[in-house]
């Protein structure tokens, strides 16, 4: 387990709305290597970068055209290298993002693997063995090769999907099993691209859509056992480069797999979306709504047991937005992001910030979709700096993406100034975490109150006991600790014979006897 790790904050920056410092209106590695102190300031050692790499941007990056050679429209490969040299200067680690499960279908594999004539690219890919195969139950694009087949697609049209064999073969006639040479040559295809970017200074990987390798793998055993190679290979050559995974099943990923982290996704109706976003019966049921009509058992029941099995193996991920997901503001005030912030980075296991969420960027969901972003474009939009052209994000006429054009956008400048600001609250906790390993990403984690359909809730993390309810209501429960002193507190927390009151949208971090 890399070392680094025990005192990881991340901060996922996505490239391309980051900073612009050649004025064309795209975010460039030289804006991300202008701004590095700016993401230790926050109290982040470590970078998730969303994908780099030679695209047609067609899903914005997630479609790589080359996965050793930078888009020319963020800089070179040696930009990138530079990158890694100035953030190790300043402790901090950089993760790229990994996608191993399909490439644009502009990638030299694919274009080889489309020809009649076979090579060692026929089986990269996923074909059926006639163009008149379209099996109903597979994504499969028709009658655009040359090749006299279909072939299988992850999501969009041009994202052919790489070829890890089916763990279950329903179609002998095309299908790999798992375990056929040219299955196994595109794993060490993959392994080939990361130990490319690791011997050049990258701290390790973050994984898009871990568990979507082998096809026909309902248990995700046959994906897992590539994995657990790939994990292999680091502890071997590489044991200080870390792994997290799109996957969200943490015994899955962690325990079978071998990934370091995992994250813990928003997918709706989970513990996590039952956390910050969750609807029913047209009612706002999230457990972090002042409306007070949450569940934080539904969250707890899941993530708990998760937590006991994995915490010798790895880190359960939570994050507070990332480039897929309306961000926070879409469905929560200030003053209740403040809370769930500050919930977030007390847990255990390894934090995620996504950029901008440190000053409450805006969700634009009126944006027409950019780059195959659809809903999440609104998610994308340039960071945010100062009140400058273009929020200071770029000189250009015109962006990438819009920003915020509403008079009261947050932005770095206001909000650094601002003693009731969600950056505040986002400064103050990670410093306490790392300044107390009890906080951390090691620590224990002990749940002391947390009934259905009530609050507050209440949590122990080793010699502090952190009590939070983002209800309107104020809230009096049982408290069995004797309080030394209160470390942080948001709102009014108060402890008096035996039981604890907490007012409404409030937040406290006692240290206990």
């Amino acid at each position: 387990m890399p070392q680094w790790l025990s005192d990881a904050v991340f901060y996922e920056i996505y490239p391309q709305s980051f900073n612009d410092t050649n004025g064309d209106g795209i975010g460039d590695i030289q804006g991300i290597i202008e701004k590095l102190d700016y993401v230790k300031g926050l109290g982040c050692n470590a970078i998730w970068l969303n994908p780099v790499y030679d695209s047609p941007f067609m899903d914005a990056g997630y479609d790589v055209r080359d996965y050793k050679k930078v888009a020319p429209r963020y800089g070179t490969n040696e930009d990138l290298v530079r990158l890694f040299d100035e953030a190790h200067k300043k402790g901090i680690k950089i993760l790229l993002d990994l996608v191993p499960g399909h490439t644009s279908d502009q990638h030299p594999w694919f274009l080889e693997s489309k020809k009649a004539k076979e090579s060692e690219y026929t089986n990269r890919y996923i074909f059926t063995k006639s163009v008149w195969d379209a099996p109903p139950e597979y994504r499969m694009m028709c009658g655009l090769c040359e090749r006299d087949g279909n072939y299988m697609v992850n999501y969009f049209s041009s994202q052919p999907a790489l070829n890890y064999g089916f763990y279950e073969v329903t179609h002998p006639e095309w299908q790999l099993p798992y375990d056929h040479p040219d299955a196994l040559a595109t794993a060490e295809a993959i392994k080939d691209v990361m130990r490319f970017w690791l011997d050049k200074g990258a701290d390790g990987f973050r994984v898009d859509m871990a568990d979507s390798l082998v096809k026909n793998d309902d248990e995700k055993i046959a994906t897992a056992k590539i994995w657990r190679g790939v994990r292999e290979m680091l502890d071997k050559d590489y044991p200080e480069a870390a792994m997290v995974s799109e996957w969200c099943n943490p015994e899955r990923a962690i325990n079978n797999a071998g990934f370091h982290m995992d994250f813990y996704l928003d997918h709706y109706g989970n513990g996590y979306s039952r956390l910050f976003r969750y609807e029913k019966d047209g009612e706002n049921k999230a457990f972090f709504h002042k409306n007070g009509k949450g569940d934080i058992t539904a969250a707890m029941d899941e993530y708990v047991p998760n937590f006991e099995k994995t915490k010798a193996n790895g880190y359960i991920s939570f994050m507070t937005n990332n480039h897929d997901m309306p961000r926070m503001t879409h469905y929560a005030d200030k003053e209740t992001i403040r809370l769930a912030f500050a919930t977030l980075f007390t847990l255990p296991g390894v934090p995620f910030l996504y950029y901008g969420d440190e000053i409450g960027m805006r969700y634009q969901g009126d944006l027409v979709s950019k780059e195959g972003g659809y809903s999440r474009t609104g998610s994308r939009t340039p960071m945010q700096w100062n009140s400058e052209k273009n929020l200071g994000f770029s000189t250009a006429d015109e962006c990438y993406l819009p920003v915020d054009k509403n008079a009261d956008a947050p932005t770095v400048e206001n909000q650094k100034n601002d003693p009731e600001s969600i950056y505040k609250v986002v400064t103050d906790v990670i410093a306490l975490r790392h300044n107390n390993k009890d906080l951390g990403n090691d620590g224990d984690f002990e749940v002391v109150y947390a009934e259905k359909e009530k609050y507050p809730f209440i949590y122990k993390r080793g010699k502090f006991v952190v009590v939070v309810n983002p209800s309107s209501n104020d809230e009096t429960v049982p408290f069995d600790f004797d309080v030394a002193s209160t470390l942080y507190q948001i709102g009014k927390t108060e402890v008096k014979d035996n039981k604890v009151t907490a007012y409404g949208s409030s937040f406290a971090i006692f240290e206990v006897k």
